[in-house]
């Protein structure tokens, strides 16, 4: 299984509004990240459903650093 189908996989989410951001993340900005941005994508797909919409949505705010700059990226998608 290639790397994008994997992560595909880890996008699909329990929150339908979650599901979409992330897909919509997917066909527009991951290919055009770097292989350090990728890293970091995907230890925040390791938060809840909960957290992960909490910061996509802005209810809350990430730690300066990349990780910062990623979910930037996701609420721009």
């Amino acid at each position: 299984m290639a790397e994008v189908d994997r992560i595909r996989w880890r996008c699909r989410r329990g929150l339908l509004e979650l599901d979409l951001v992330l897909a919509r993340f997917l066909e527009r900005t991951y290919a055009h990240l770097t292989p350090a941005e990728r890293d970091v994508f995907k230890g925040l797909l390791e938060h809840s459903d909960n957290e992960l919409w909490d910061l996509v949505s802005g209810r809350s705010d990430p730690p300066p650093g990349p990780e910062a700059h990623l979910v930037g990226l996701l609420r721009d998608a």
